[in-house]
Order: C-alpha cells, then structure tokens, then sequence
C-alpha cells in the first residue's frame, strides 16, 4: 500500500506538468472521443449469508478508458474501457478474500460547466467483472492456510452498477464513486454474497 501511495503522489506532481501541453481531454461543446488512464484507491466489502465479520479490504485500481459523446444536444457522453482492480473483504486477523478482476464499465456521463476550466461529470452505469486472481487466509489458531478463492467459496464472474461523480480541470480527471454489486458471487446454492466497494481514481484524459 505504501508503494501505492507514493505512486499516487507521483501522478499529482506528474500530471500539472504534462498538462500545460494541452487544453484538456475534451470539451463540453467541442468534443465527440477522449481517451485517458486512471490510477486509483478502492475499499470493498463482501456483504450477504456469512459475512458479519468481515469488514472493508482497501486494493488498488489501474485502467484505460474511451469516451464518446453521444448527443449533439447535450454534453452526454458514454464511457468504456478495463480496469484491473483488487477487491474483497478482511476478518478480525483471522480471514482475508483476495479477489483480483478485469472489469469493464459501461458509464453514462452527463456534462456541466463548472468555471472556464473546470467540468463536473456525475456518471451512472452498469460494470461486468471477470475473476482472474484470488486466495482466501484463514488461520486456524496456530498457522494461516490459503486456498485459491475462486476454487473454493466464490465465482469469477461479477457485475453490478457504478454511480459518482468526477471532475476534469484542463487534462487532470479526478472521481469519488460506489459500485454495488447484484450478481451473486458465492460458489454455493445455501450462500448469497455480493461485493460492494467505495473508490477514488485520479487520471489524464487526452
């Protein structure tokens, strides 16, 4: 986590650099496509049959994404792209999920003109997540032992909703968001459980 956020504090002093290059990703009454990279932070929880003793687990966030504005009207604009993201869920020291996916958004973002320089972006949409890493800890009161998390207890695929808002200031994209999760991820027919996280990103779009 400590290399994580040192590399956080290195794209804030990174980015108002490169910024002063360009304009910004898009424009409010300009632009139609925008591309861009985002770094970030999640705090996710398994909620459901089982849980009670679980609490928040903090991963980290790193995707691309593209944007396309889809009105001529209204700066409304859908956004895509894939993340790898670390999520899951931790005991009182005795059991950690790990659950590490690939996950693709489908975000509706609508526009407003906060200054001259500043958008406020408040966004909405579903997300489709697939499993590619995970180990369950668990310690039996003398030693810890792991299992992979995607053999025993949980499935791989996962999908759920995003909503938040983000903000653009010339090419620096920063977003506070909560994804709740509607798929059941238990690997069981007696569980159900559903994963839910708070994130921050902070990116450039070009």
């Amino acid at each position: 986590m400590k290399k994580f956020l040192l590399s956080i504090v290195a794209a804030l002093l990174a980015v108002p650099t490169f910024a002063q290059f360009g304009s910004g990703g898009f424009s409010l009454s300009e632009s139609k496509l925008y591309y861009g990279i985002r770094l970030g932070a999640n705090f996710s929880t398994i909620s459901g049959d089982e849980t009670s003793d679980l609490k928040s687990k903090s991963g980290i966030n790193l995707g691309g994404v593209i944007g396309l504005r889809v009105s001529d009207v209204n700066p409304l604009f859908l956004e895509s792209g894939l993340y790898y993201t670390e999520r899951g869920a931790k005991g009182d020291g005795k059991t950690k999920v790990s659950l590490t996916y690939l996950e693709l958004p489908l975000l509706i973002k609508y526009g407003f003109q906060a200054t001259d320089d500043i958008a406020i972006l408040p966004f909405l949409g579903p997300y489709f997540s697939l499993g590619i890493a995970g180990k369950t800890k668990y310690f039996d009161g003398t030693s810890y032992t792991s299992e992979s998390s995607f053999s025993h207890g949980f499935n791989r695929a996962d999908m759920g909703f995003k909503l938040g808002c983000g903000a653009e200031w010339n090419m620096i994209y920063a977003e506070l968001g909560y994804q709740i999760g509607v798929a059941n991820i238990a690997d069981s027919d007696e569980n159900t459980n559903h994963g839910n996280a708070l994130f921050i990103n902070i990116g450039v779009n070009f």
